[in-house]
């Protein structure tokens, strides 16, 4: 599909040459910028710029043309010529607030060293700050100029006409509390308690807005206050009940002020609106695993491996611990995810095998992930592993397929490290036993026996 500037440039020349539009707009610069997009996409660059440039002297108060022409001129390192282009723009439209901070940050951006540049940067947002004293975007510019030039005096100044403005919006509230980490230490309480103030009334005034909850939170935290942080969190809550990301971090916050009934209850309430809450599962996982409670741990840390994703190291790690606490079910299920985030790791693919097998409702369905996980694998990838060749030994001798669920077996005996004779001894007893069952290999199966129960005692 076109790119929409190129279909919007394709239907504007069809329009000016078949006569559609008044033979006053075909003299505009839309044609020039139209005919300028279509030799750029070509790779003529030199008739693009021709037409870009054409189309902003026809209208060169179109903020769009001159910053193209701009970055022509910066190309071509030309940065007079580029700042007399914005500097124009400016000083025609000194009311239009947009050029007057487009110049003003081009000016900072191009020459941060230059302390006349600076004073000129300096004039113009100053004059943008009369006439709009509240706009946040020319406050923050320019105290950042003023604390360059190190005029913490007008800087101060800027930051006391935001905290004492009558009823501060929640915006302004933030960028006061951004000026304040550069003007104040953590020993001034007396500043600090003042911001602390307006977060709580602006707050009350507008509980329903979670960007400024969490904001307000989060200054209380970051202070070592957690009432006042939970508190935060708890008016905006009490106001949006489906604010879920922040009733999670409400829950989360209650956890670390050792409230851990009521954060549990605000995390599994979380949960039963929006199982997909991933954060919310992964620190009831956590939670859980502090207290000892791993069997309910396990389902919470596989639904937020499942809902954010992770590493195969990560799916692998807690299906082995469903596979150990006897739960194959769940192992598959969480390996079936794995396999959807990781379609080429051969690791997972191999133990979904093993965790279909074990699981009795797809035990049939596990001979063909066996073999995939054995292309996938390679000759010493994870299938010449002893625990996955024993299980697919296990699948095959379910498929009747007992010659290869013997050599299976051969392999995993061969596989096994020495620290485990347990295993080692199981696999022998299962290949004596295919022996015996066929009526074949007498001698060879009573000497395995032998072997194994040296190795391993029987129960």
């Amino acid at each position: 599909m076109l790119p929409a500037v190129i279909r919007a440039s394709l239907c504007l020349l069809s329009l000016l040459t078949t006569g559609a539009l008044p033979a006053a707009e075909q003299a505009s610069p839309h044609l020039d910028f139209a005919y300028a997009v279509l030799a750029e996409q070509r790779g003529d660059h030199e008739a693009a710029a021709r037409g870009f440039e054409k189309a902003r002297t026809e209208d060169p108060d179109a903020i769009s043309l001159v910053q193209r022409g701009v970055r022509l001129r910066m190309a071509n390192h030309d940065l007079e010529g580029a700042t007399t282009l914005y500097r124009e723009l400016a000083e025609r439209h000194p009311d239009e607030m947009e050029s007057q901070v487009i110049y003003a940050d081009f000016l900072r951006e191009n020459a941060p060293g230059d302390d006349f540049v600076a004073k000129e940067a300096t004039a113009v947002l100053e004059a943008a700050h009369k006439r709009e004293p509240r706009n946040l975007g020319v406050i923050r510019r320019l105290f950042r100029l003023y604390e360059q030039r190190e005029k913490r005096d007008l800087s101060t100044k800027l930051y006391d006409q935001l905290v004492s403005a009558s009823e501060p919006s929640p915006a302004e509230v933030v960028a006061a509390a951004e000026l304040a980490k550069t003007l104040f230490s953590a020993a001034d309480k007396a500043a600090l308690d003042r911001l602390d103030t307006l977060f709580r009334e602006t707050l009350r005034r507008h509980p329903g807005s979670a960007s400024f909850a969490r904001a307000a939170s989060e200054n209380f935290r970051e202070r070592k206050n957690l009432p006042e942080a939970i508190e935060m969190l708890t008016l905006h809550v009490r106001e949006v009940p489906s604010s879920l990301e922040l009733r999670t971090r409400l829950g989360v916050l209650l956890l670390s002020a050792n409230r851990e009934a009521e954060g549990e209850k605000e995390l599994l309430d979380v949960i039963a609106i929006d199982p997909r809450q991933g954060l919310a599962h992964q620190t009831l996982a956590k939670l859980y695993r502090s207290q000892g409670k791993v069997a309910e741990a396990l389902p919470h840390a596989a639904d937020a491996l499942k809902n954010r994703g992770g590493s195969p190291s990560d799916f692998l790690a807690l299906a082995d611990e469903f596979l150990d606490a006897e739960r194959p079910r769940d192992a598959r299920l969480l390996l079936e995810k794995a396999v959807y985030f990781h379609p080429d790791d051969a690791g997972l693919a191999a133990r979904l095998a093993i965790a279909t097998r074990r699981d009795p409702e797809t035990r049939a369905k596990a001979s063909r992930l066996f073999r995939e996980a054995e292309q996938l694998s390679g000759k010493d990838g994870p299938a010449s592993e002893p625990d996955f060749l024993v299980e697919s030994s296990n699948s095959l001798v379910e498929g009747g397929q007992l010659p290869a669920a013997e050599e299976r077996l051969r392999q995993a005996i061969r596989a096994f490290p020495a620290d485990r004779k347990k295993e080692t001894a199981a696999a022998m007893r299962q290949l004596a036993g295919l022996w015996q069952q066929q009526g074949k290999n007498a001698e060879a199966a009573a000497s395995l026996l032998k072997r194994a129960d040296a190795l391993s005692p029987p129960p």
